[in-house]
């Protein structure tokens, strides 16, 4: 039970990558604050299915992350109500087209879901980290903010700025014992990767990792684990690769 007595904010955690991390935390008796665009009748027999077998709290909070009035007051109500000891920011947006054909709409939309409503959100929840001296921030990214795949500047470049935040952040929180880290998942089996990614990319993808296979989401969520978990307890500032061997 490696997150027994804490309480870890999830957001984007409805479905996919996010989905498999809320399990495995609610598995390990974490005490859950979910934040989700809106209600779905799923998700919400999960909550209740997870609650029940853990033990635990959850509480679910619906939030706009392209809306900073929304942001603010959500993540407000939250630091107000729960002491957080766990951040994973998850959240994601992507649309493919090449650069030539990419407009300032599209662009915008990625930085403002991918990397601005991020940063704004952990400012908010960071305090309740700093007033008890202790904390685990897990940033999810890509590893297409590492090998810039084609077809997809906005998403890569809205990627990178979150790595290129969380390690700015392990230097600045570090001090608050505050520990920041970044996961750069490869091809994972979710939605969003079927609805964006063409088959015969994928099977050429595919044969060249060394796996060859695609994650399971809770292969992804394992590593997320680790990282809010005390056995990561000296790791900070660190981007780590998820992705079979790319």
């Amino acid at each position: 039970m490696l997150l027994k007595n804490k309480t870890a904010l999830l957001t984007g955690c409805n479905r996919g990558i996010g989905k498999e991390i809320l399990k495995i935390f609610a598995n390990n008796k974490s005490n859950l604050v979910c934040c989700v665009r809106q209600a779905d009748e799923a998700f919400s027999n999960l909550i209740n299915q997870l609650k029940i077998e853990n033990n635990i709290k959850i509480d679910v909070y619906y939030i706009d992350f392209e809306k900073e009035k929304n942001i603010k007051e959500i993540a407000s109500d939250i630091i107000k109500n729960h002491q957080i000891n766990i951040l994973v920011n998850n959240i994601g947006y992507l649309e493919n087209s090449l650069f030539q054909m990419t407009t300032s709409q599209n662009l915008k939309k990625h930085f403002d879901v991918n990397f601005f409503s991020q940063f704004e959100f952990t400012q908010y929840i960071i305090k309740s980290m700093i007033k008890i001296k202790n904390g685990s921030i897990i940033f999810i990214s890509s590893s297409a903010s590492l090998d810039g795949n084609i077809g997809r500047s906005s998403y890569s470049s809205s990627k990178s700025a979150i790595n290129a935040l969380s390690k700015v952040l392990s230097r600045e929180l570090g001090r608050y014992n505050i520990r920041v880290n970044t996961i750069a998942p490869g091809l994972a089996d979710t939605d969003m990767m079927r609805n964006t990614t063409d088959e015969k990319v994928l099977n050429d993808i595919v044969k060249n990792l060394s796996l060859k296979r695609i994650a399971d989401p809770a292969e992804i969520a394992n590593v997320v684990l680790f990282l809010a978990s005390d056995l990561s307890s000296y790791l900070t500032g660190q981007l780590i690769r998820v992705d079979g061997g790319i």
